[in-house]
């Protein structure tokens, strides 16, 4: 019976130890602030209507920005385009051509002066008649009248094609963006979270297609109490600490990047270092991942004195 009673005695001895020393490797009680590691998410949404034709993205993919993960059917707006190019062209051919229309009474016109300069040329050697000379001016200024309306018809026409052209113009570019809104393009680097459509899907502008997030750097939002945060500035360096397991804690090094400007109740599931503090003020603090580190896992910090 009193050796039962020293076995037990021991193993009790043995068990309170090993729970003292996993206790003390996951620094349980040996913190700062605590709090879980996020990530700054993108929602990329779709920009036009139609259906998905291709979304080539899985969840976990990484993506590079400015790739092109799929498009949206944009059959239609080609279409469009393609008849607003015919009309374009239609009304270039339309537009007169100002010189070729003038050009035959300027050349009467021309024509009629140099007779004007041969009659006036007699007339001054008593070989002409003025009365010629004046016919030829008065026919000058009919034909100058003509020339000024055939101008002035002609430039209003042009002009009406011009703004004509440029209005079509104007709806050919409004089409090449609603072309280019069609191709879905991711806009950062990161890996994706979350894909909330698939191919042959009906889209519409503003609706989402998935979610990305920039992993390499995640940020630790831990909560600080209001003595602690008299300690701490933007930029200072920290030290943040991670669990994977019962027995692997890893150090990782970090950096204050936000301190919020308002206190707030403790959030629930965080433990702070005076848990009778009921007011915190919650903190950004960056790290760089290294490829364990997870949106959502627990860390804990340890401010440098």
């Amino acid at each position: 019976m009193k050796s039962n009673m020293k076995r037990l005695s021991s193993y009790t001895l043995i068990a309170t130890a090993l729970l003292g020393l996993a206790a003390c490797n996951r620094g349980d009680g040996n913190f700062d602030a605590t709090g879980t590691f996020e990530a700054t998410e993108i929602l990329v949404s779709s920009e036009a209507n139609g259906k998905i034709m291709e979304l080539n993205i899985e969840e976990g993919d990484r993506l590079d920005a400015g790739a092109m993960v799929g498009y949206i059917d944009s059959t239609q707006l080609y279409l469009k385009k393609m008849q607003l190019s015919a009309g374009l062209r239609s009304v270039d051919i339309r537009k007169p051509d100002i010189r070729k229309q003038i050009a035959s009474l300027e050349q009467q016109i021309a024509v009629a002066r140099s007779e004007q300069q041969r009659m006036e040329n007699l007339v001054k050697a008593k070989a002409g008649n003025q009365k010629q000379v004046d016919d030829i001016v008065n026919n000058i200024k009919v034909l100058q009248k003509q020339l000024d309306a055939q101008y002035s018809t002609l430039h209003k026409t042009t002009g009406g094609a011009d703004a004509e052209a440029e209005s079509i113009v104007y709806q050919i570019m409004q089409l090449d963006d609603q072309l280019q809104k069609s191709r879905i393009v991711n806009p950062k680097s990161g890996t994706v979270l979350m894909k909330y459509a698939e191919p042959g899907e009906v889209t519409a502008a503003g609706k989402p297609l998935y979610k990305i997030a920039d992993t390499d750097l995640l940020y630790l939002r831990a909560y600080p109490t209001a003595e602690q945060l008299t300690k701490l500035k933007i930029g200072g360096g920290v030290r943040v600490f991670v669990d994977f397991g019962e027995k692997e804690q890893r150090e990782y090094p970090g950096t204050l990047t936000w301190i919020s400007e308002k206190s707030e109740f403790t959030p629930k599931g965080i433990q702070t270092k005076d848990e009778r503090a009921n007011l915190v003020y919650a903190v950004k603090i960056a790290v760089k991942n290294d490829g364990y580190l997870k949106i959502g896992q627990y860390g804990e910090v340890r401010f440098n004195e």
